[in-house]
């Protein structure tokens, strides 16, 4: 991909070079040669492909259009799940005015009004704690914790790390189980700093799901069912990065700067929960837009309103994980929410360090793979539905 300047850069580093782009003047130059490759040439093919999806599902004649027939088959309503993010948008949104022109002066020296979804991607780079989060220690820190809490980081040799850097990788991380529980694949291109570690955290959440699966589970609770349960389990290990404990033992943050990087965590994790939020009510519109050259507006629109970040319109059908993926992260940030609460009620405040708590996890949860769907494991683990009501605590305390 050519920049304004000359400049060459590979597709699947773009968002690696956006946020380590100190310079907003090279963010935005570097935005805009994406979005314009974007505009011309991937979006006509996602666009085709949503469409195609829509019309094979409809097809079907199951349950009608598109988003009655993944309500039918996935057991979640899409009605009332939007319901309760337009109500967290409406919860959160003086706090999320309250705190962003802080963040935003202090790590990039620019007003909300300036803001596009380019100077998001290095705000939350948050490159002032570097120097904490150093790449050669975080393989061993995160394995000391998980062998802490009774289980084997790469469980016999069943999970296989691939972290390093290399010419065409893709710049988003992602755990490939290719025979489960028997071979599994973490996979990370580096981008430095705590978002590294945030990254391989939650990828070994997955990880370690698969790998510690019964073999003995049918395909489909092994391979399939509500994703939403490995995507609790992979925040479950992300959110240790939010935990003053687990940052005090394991990191180099050191006890003053703490408190200072747990309120930018809470500003993150403020910013993708209503990320995330809105990008469910602009997808739930999508499948039955009459007219669908309005979307790339919609979209500008609605994402731009929940997190003040101006979106770009070419990736109105780009800035999509398939079949509603949207719905299982905001399910899974729930679901994580509560499994926390009962460890620590179970293990006490840090149980990620207790033998005991890893050797539950992996019988009362990993082994059970997906044969459960989000709400009710949410029951049986915690005796507690679902809901956003702990998540916004949870970003209350960090940001007081």
């Amino acid at each position: 991909m050519s920049v304004a300047d000359g400049k060459q850069i590979e597709y699947e580093a773009v968002a690696i070079e956006i946020a380590n782009a100190a310079d907003a003047r090279e963010r935005h130059a570097i935005e805009a040669a994406r979005a314009k490759l974007v505009e011309a040439e991937l979006a006509p093919l996602r666009r085709e492909r949503l469409q195609r999806e829509r019309d094979i599902t409809v097809a079907l004649d199951l349950a009608g259009e598109y988003n009655a027939t993944w309500e039918l088959l996935s057991g979640i309503s899409l009605d009332g799940l939007r319901a309760e993010c337009e109500q967290f948008l409406k919860d959160t949104e003086s706090l999320w005015h309250e705190v962003l022109p802080e963040f935003a002066k202090r790590g990039l020296g620019m007003t909300p009004a300036e803001l596009t979804r380019a100077d998001a991607l290095a705000l939350f780079r948050a490159r002032e704690f570097d120097a904490y989060f150093p790449s050669k220690r975080m393989e061993d820190a995160i394995s000391r914790q998980v062998r802490e809490m009774g289980i084997d980081p790469q469980a016999s040799g069943r999970i296989r790390l691939d972290t390093g850097e290399r010419e065409g990788k893709r710049s988003r991380a992602f755990c490939s189980p290719v025979l489960i529980p028997d071979e599994v694949y973490l996979v990370l291109r580096p981008h430095g700093g705590q978002t590294d570690w945030t990254t391989f955290l939650h990828e070994l959440g997955h990880a370690l799901h698969f790998a510690y699966m019964r073999p003995d589970l049918p395909f489909e609770y092994r391979w399939l069912g509500d994703n939403s349960i490995t995507e609790a389990y992979a925040m479950l290990f992300d959110h240790r990065m939010e935990d003053a404990g687990w940052l005090k033992r394991y990191t180099e943050l050191g006890a003053p700067n703490i408190a200072r990087f747990r309120r930018a965590a809470g500003f993150e994790e403020l910013h993708f929960l209503r990320r995330y939020c809105a990008k469910l009510i602009y997808e739930v519109q999508i499948y039955n837009a009459p007219n669908w050259d309005a979307l790339p507006d919609l979209y500008v629109d609605v994402l731009t309103n929940a997190t003040t970040f101006r979106y770009n319109r070419a990736d109105a059908f780009v800035d999509i994980d398939a079949r509603f993926y949207a719905a299982r992260y905001l399910r899974a940030w729930q679901l994580q929410a509560l499994i926390n609460e009962t460890l620590v009620e179970r293990y006490d405040d840090d149980w990620w360090r207790n033998p005991r708590a890893g050797p539950w996890m992996c019988s009362a949860l990993f082994g059970e793979g997906q044969r459960e769907l989000a709400h009710e494991q949410a029951e049986r683990v915690a005796g507690k539905p679902l809901s956003f009501a702990p998540l916004v605590r949870a970003v209350e305390r960090m940001l007081a």
